[in-house]
This record gives C-alpha cells, structure tokens and sequence, in this order.
C-alpha cells in the first residue's frame, strides 16, 4: 500500500464505521478476516459495505446456496418493489442468490421467466402478486412446476389446491379498519375504487366492504364499488364517478388509485379531506409525503417476506411448510386525506 492510499483508506473505514455503528477496529478486523467480532457487528459492517456501494472483499463473498427465482408483476407500483427488496434481502442472508423477474405489459411473461428460471435450475420460487392470484387463469403451470419437484411459495393471492405456501395481507381486516375509521369522522356515504375483481386481493376486498355496508343496513352495497385498473387513472375515474354520486369519502384498492382520487377530487373542485376523504392501500415508500400526506391501510411487507422467505428455505431443505394460508393483520395508518365528514348542506351531492 503506498502513502497516497492511505487517506482513501482511512476515509472508507471512518465511513463504514459510522455507519455500522461500531469501531474503525472492529471494520479493520471484519474486512481482513479475523476472529474476535461478533455475528451482529460483522453483519453490520456488510450492510455498511453494501449501503456505501462498496464492493466486498472477494474473502467476506458469501458462495452462493443456491438460486431462488423471485416474480413480480411489475415495478410502476411501489409496493412491489418494497417486497422485491425485502425478499431478495432475505433470500442473501440466507445464502441464496435471487434472480429478479419483473413482468410489463406486452414484455415477458410468467411463463416465460419461469421457463428461464428452470434452465437455470432454482432452488424455488416465490410468486408476488402473480397468476396464482388470478381467478381466471389456469394454476397447471404450478401443479407442473411442484410436479417436478420445485418449491413455491405464493405471496397476495391464494390459490385454491396448489401444493404450496401462500402468505397474503388479510384484505377483511383491512376494510374493516378503512371503515371504522372513516366512521368516526361521520361520513356515511363511502365508496369503494378497486382493482379487477378476478383478482383475489380485490375480490376479498370488495366483498368484506359490501358485507359490511349490509351490516349498516345499506340496500344494494354493490352500487357503492367501482371496478377499475390499479393505476392512478383508474384511481381517478373511478373516485370520480363516486364523488358525483354524493359519497364523501372513497377507500382505494391501492396507494396508486389513491393518488388518482384525490386528483379526481382536485378536478371536481373538492378540497382533501375538507370536502372529500381518501383511504389508499399499501403504505408504499414516499406516500407520507404525497399531498395530502395519504391516509393508508398499510400491508406488513416485512413480516410478509420474512415468513414467504423462510416458508421457502424449509421446503428447499426438506421440511415442509404448512400449507394453510397465513394472513398478517394490516395497520391504519392515519395521515392528511381523511378528515371529519362534511355538513349535508355542503357535501357534493
């Protein structure tokens, strides 16, 4: 090493130990391979390494386990992404390597990737959002991968006689909370802006959303949903339509439909949440920073991918995963685009 790498050197372990939260000592001593730090500490200096964009050092490379295909629907809604960095950040501490499938429209298929994924012999598979969670698609394609003897795990969307674990948000609870809550600000005229409902997430949805409008009483619930895309512009014409109709507040299948009613809102001349309120779904990263900052129910991503991941690794390792659904309780959480219900005399009706 000469004297003029020397500052460079120095910069980067003060860097990587600020970071780390430990000593410059304890990351000297994880970057060359010596005993006496603990598993806490050299894990910490790693992610360091990684967060900084360093490359680590050929001896601290973890071989790999083994591959693990992870597919996703797309990448526009940032809630896939979060799970896409929560799995595949799993799946490394684990020893696995991921491979990253991410569908658009007119692009790759499922099918494709996971005829791509088999050529590369994976370990498993985890499915996010996929087709399993598509009423209307066939599930042969994961009764001939589980024939083969690949591990699945399926995440948001249970398929109904797939040999294998699914983890999903629990959509009942979720509305339960959106409704409670906009309950106590005093609105009663509440709408709901979903997704296609051949889709499991939105199906279950929809349909505790309308059982609970029939709980209060409320003749043909169904005239209170619209069903749209799950984009901002679905988001839009479907708040939209239920704004016109008088409903003071809309509860989104989505953070991205969310966003679209409260534009909706903007262009009807309706002030969020003075006049309207609007409940997202997802919590995805930056929506506290929307404007309003949005009200949302949000799913356990976390919690999701730690269980997805570890239901995986059993499976690979030979002990199976049970095979009833598990279903994580979602959280409200209460931001700027819910407020108290406004006065009759004053609602858009």
């Amino acid at each position: 090493m000469t004297p003029t790498t020397l500052p460079s050197v120095r910069t980067r372990l003060t860097d990587l130990a600020e970071q780390a939260g430990v000593s410059t000592a304890t990351v000297s001593r994880v970057l060359n391979g010596k005993p006496g730090v603990s598993a806490q500490a050299r894990q910490a200096v790693l992610t360091a390494l990684d967060m900084l964009g360093y490359e680590r050092p050929e001896k601290l490379r973890m071989r790999s386990a083994g591959l693990v295909g992870l597919v996703v629907p797309e990448l526009t809604n940032p809630v896939f992404p979060a799970f896409a960095q929560v799995i595949e950040t799993m799946l490394s501490d684990r020893g696995y390597t991921p491979l990253l499938c991410t569908q658009s429209p007119g692009g790759t298929t499922e099918d494709q990737y996971v005829d791509l994924l088999m050529e590369h012999s994976v370990d498993g598979i985890v499915f996010v959002s996929g087709l399993h969670a598509d009423t209307t698609a066939s599930k042969d394609r994961y009764h001939r991968l589980r024939g083969r003897g690949v591990p699945l795990v399926l995440v948001n969307g249970f398929a109904e006689g797939v040999d294998a674990p699914a983890v999903s948000t629990d959509d009942t609870a979720a509305m339960d909370q959106a409704m409670r809550h906009l309950h106590s600000l005093g609105h009663r005229e509440i709408g709901l802006a979903i997704g296609p409902t051949r889709f499991v997430p939105s199906q279950r949805k929809r349909d505790a959303f309308t059982a609970l409008l029939e709980k209060q009483g409320v003749t043909s619930p169904e005239q209170h949903v619209v069903s749209t895309l799950f984009t901002v512009e679905g988001g839009h014409a479907a708040a939209a339509e239920l704004f016109r109709s008088g409903h003071t507040a809309v509860i989104c299948g989505s953070d991205l439909m969310a966003l679209g009613a409260v534009r909706a809102a903007r262009t009807l001349g309706l002030g969020v949440p003075d006049d309207v309120s609007v409940v997202g779904f997802d919590d995805s990263p930056l929506i506290a920073f929307t404007d309003p900052p949005l009200t949302t129910v949000r799913q356990p991503v976390a919690a999701m991918g730690h269980a997805a991941v570890s239901a995986l690794v059993s499976e690979i390792t030979g002990t199976p995963a049970s095979r009833a659904e598990l279903l994580f309780h979602p959280e409200l959480v209460v931001r700027g685009s819910t407020g108290t219900a406004p006065a009759p005399s004053s609602a858009n009706r």
